[in-house]
């Protein structure tokens, strides 16, 4: 069984089981959250495409852990200015389990 959930503006292929990054999301470590914007779910040969969700399904997970992306480097230069600008970002993830999907009845 798969489904495909929307969370902060991107789109997962999950399974039970499954770890991901995605967006900060609200708690903390062992909290469980459910993830309602569920878009498509897959159970073997049926196939159940939301227009845009799929009713009454949704996808139960568990937050193992807050973490920080990998270091990203902005650096601005103009030529011939004697001007530049260097600044890095860190984005902050949520490391998640999935645990349930529960497709509607």
């Amino acid at each position: 069984m798969f489904a495909v959930i929307k969370t902060g503006g991107k789109q997962y292929k999950v399974s039970p089981g499954d770890e991901l990054k995605v967006e900060t999301v609200d708690g903390s470590a062992g909290d469980s959250i459910s993830f309602d914007d569920v878009l498509m779910v897959g159970d073997g040969d049926s196939l159940s495409v939301g227009a845009p969700h799929v009713s009454g399904a949704s996808v139960k997970a568990e937050i193992v852990d807050h973490v920080r992306a990998r270091k990203i480097i902005i650096f601005k230069k103009r030529r011939r200015q004697n001007s530049r600008r260097r600044n890095g970002h860190r984005q902050p993830l949520t490391l998640v389990r999935i645990t349930d999907i529960q497709a509607s009845a």
